[in-house]
């Protein structure tokens, strides 16, 4: 079984701030409930106020905890994602663990609100362009922790630079879906070492097939599966976030960056993921569909 937050009886997190995205369900509600749990001052990301809010009061009544706070985001937009971070940074002069959590798939193939294939906006560049807008943060928190939520699917992710959106065809569910987290993986690794002395480790991680929503746009054909699926072969919401607050809060990966973690253990990416070219031009791309300058070993909104 997973470990649960309560199995770190050494870990105290009441001088550390979180921000977990993704927040009002599934992985990312109990991983606030976790965080909580441990004493650390979280900051919930939602999307839609009213769940947001409803999410918030769930947190403090099984948390025991009264610092917990709200602040909203549509991550499938970068003017939404740019005032998350302007108003993170008003509120809150450290940050201590970034839980980049939030996801989501479609059927069929949409753009944002930018122009940009949705899976690939919400899974990646949102993760990317509100980790770049708060970093100078994070750093100034250190030690802090950076965890990013990705999939045992990046192994069967591909990228075409030429057509990350899928424009010219050949979309298909999954083929979106792993493609964001091959990136989600790539990223972790190139900033794990852009990052490297300066007292900030990134992660990402496997949750663990994990019975939430984010399938619930998957084609109707396969939605009876997804439901046998729940009952027989997934892992609870609760499961999946012990997982996340093992690489967010536990001593025993201290020090540990740019890591790949499947079931609390470390594991080899895909090759791909391996490629320091392919992390580069991930970077310069993703710099470019977020309106984020590169400079000399960073971006800079």
């Amino acid at each position: 079984m997973a470990k649960r937050a309560v199995d770190l009886p050494n870990t105290d997190l009441r001088e550390r701030t979180a921000l977990v995205t993704g927040a009002s369900a599934g992985i990312g509600l109990e991983t606030c409930v976790d965080l909580a749990r441990l004493g650390a001052q979280v900051v919930m990301v939602a999307r839609d106020q009213s769940r947001g809010e409803s999410s918030l009061d769930d947190v403090r009544r099984r948390s025991g905890s009264d610092k917990i706070s709200l602040l909203l985001c549509d991550l499938s937009s970068q003017a939404s994602i740019r005032h998350l971070a302007t108003e993170f940074r008003a509120r809150y002069p450290r940050l201590h663990i970034l839980v980049n959590n939030a996801g989501g798939v479609n059927a069929k193939r949409r753009e944002t609100v930018d122009g940009i294939e949705q899976t690939f906006a919400v899974n990646h560049l949102g993760p990317f362009l509100l980790t770049n807008l708060l970093l100078d943060v994070i750093e100034a928190s250190g030690p802090a922790r950076i965890v990013n939520v990705a999939s045992v699917g990046h192994y069967r992710g591909t990228l075409d630079f030429d057509d990350l959106g899928f424009k010219r065809g050949g979309y298909w569910i999954m083929r979106a879906y792993t493609r964001a987290k091959l990136a989600n993986v790539i990223f972790t690794r190139d900033l794990a070492n852009r990052l490297e002395g300066k007292g900030v480790t990134v992660n990402s991680l496997h949750p663990g097939t994990v019975a939430t929503k984010i399938w619930a746009d998957a084609p109707a054909w396969a939605r009876p599966l997804l439901e046998v699926a729940k009952r027989m072969v997934m892992i609870s919401p609760q499961e999946g976030a012990a997982r996340v607050v093992f690489l967010a809060a536990s001593p025993e990966v201290e020090g540990k960056t740019g890591g790949y973690f499947e079931n609390d253990i470390e594991r080899k990416p895909a090759r791909l993921a391996l490629d320091d070219a392919v992390a580069r031009r991930l970077w310069d791309e993703s710099a470019r569909m977020t309106g984020l300058k590169v400079g000399p070993g960073r971006v800079a909104a």
